[in-house]
C-alpha cells in the first residue's frame, strides 16, 4: 500500500509594500491626498473604491503583475481600507481613471511605460500632471482608450466620460470639476476655510443675536422705568388733585 503524499498549495504572498520610501515632494504628497479626498466626496454617492499610492495586483498567482498609480477610481468595487487590490477578489473590476502626477524620477515610465500597460489592462482614462510644472509640456495632459491605444483628449477642459468630471489647471494645481453642476470639488484645505468662515458667520450671528437681545433687554427696563415713571407720575396728580379739592372745601 502507498500512502500519498499530500500536495501544499504554494502560498503567494502579496506585499502591500516594496520597502521603498515614496521619494517624492511634499507638493506630490499633498496633492494625492488632495485628489483622493475630493473624488473620495464627489463618489461618495455611488459604489465605488477610491484610492492611490496602493498595489494593484491584476493576475492571481503572479505578485510581479502589478500597478501602482498615484490616484486611481474602481466603479462598482466597494469602499473601504485595504492592504493591496487584488482583482480577482474584486469581481475582476480594475480602474476606470488613473491619475499620475509626474517627478523627474517617474517622467519617462508616466509617459511610455505605464501607459502601454494600463492600456493593455483596459482603463479607459489616463490623466498625467506634472506638480512642478518642469517635465511635462503641457503640464496636465489626458488620454482616453480608444481601440486599445491612449488618444489624447481633445475637449477643454479635460472630462473623464466614466465619472462626468472636469479636470483643469488652476493656481498651478490640479482641481477637479462636477461638468454637471460646474462646481469645484473641495479639497481639505477648502473645507477647513469654509468650516472656519461657517464658524466665524455663526459667531457672528451669536454676536449680532446677543447685542440685539441685550437691545431688547434694554429696552424693555426703559418701558418698565417709563412705566413706573408715568405711574408715579399718575400717583402724583391724583394726590394732588385730592389735595386741591381738599383745600377748596369739597372734600
Amino acid at each position: 500500500m502507498t500512502i500519498e503524499t499530500p500536495t501544499r498549495t504554494r502560498r503567494v504572498s502579496y506585499p502591500s509594500s516594496d520597502g521603498k520610501p515614496m521619494g517624492e515632494s511634499d507638493l506630490h504628497r499633498k496633492l494625492m491626498t488632495d485628489l483622493i479626498f475630493a473624488l473620495q466626496g464627489f463618489l461618495s454617492h455611488r459604489r465605488a473604491y477610491v484610492a492611490g499610492n496602493l498595489f494593484i495586483y491584476y493576475e492571481e498567482g503572479s505578485p510581479k503583475k502589478c500597478i501602482c498609480p498615484d490616484v486611481f477610481v474602481v466603479l462598482g468595487a466597494t469602499p473601504g481600507d485595504r492592504l493591496s487590490y487584488q482583482v480577482w477578489n474584486e469581481g475582476g473590476l480594475l480602474p476606470n481613471l488613473v491619475i499620475e502626477l509626474t517627478s523627474k524620477k517617474t517622467k519617462k515610465a508616466d509617459k511610455t511605460d505605464k501607459p502601454v500597460t494600463y492600456a493593455s489592462l483596459g482603463i479607459s482614462e489616463y490623466i498625467l500632471f506634472d506638480p512642478w510644472g518642469d517635465y511635462l509640456r503641457p503640464r496636465l495632459q489626458g488620454y482616453r482608450l480608444v481601440n486599445g491605444a491612449y488618444q489624447p483628449m481633445e475637449e477643454i477642459p479635460f472630462r473623464s466620460e466614466a465619472l462626468n468630471l472636469e479636470f483643469r489647471e488652476e493656481s498651478s494645481t490640479l482641481r477637479l470639476y462636477d461638468a454637471r453642476t460646474g462646481l469645484r470639488l473641495p479639497f481639505p484645505e477648502d473645507e477647513i476655510v469654509a468650516r472656519r468662515a461657517a464658524e466665524r458667520r455663526a459667531d457672528a450671528e451669536a454676536r449680532r443675536a446677543e447685542e440685539e437681545a441685550r437691545r431688547a433687554e434694554e429696552e424693555a427696563r426703559r418701558a418698565e422705568e417709563e412705566a413706573r415713571r408715568a405711574e408715579e407720575a399718575e400717583a402724583e396728580a391724583a394726590r394732588l388733585r385730592e389735595e386741591l379739592r381738599r383745600l377748596k372745601g369739597e372734600i
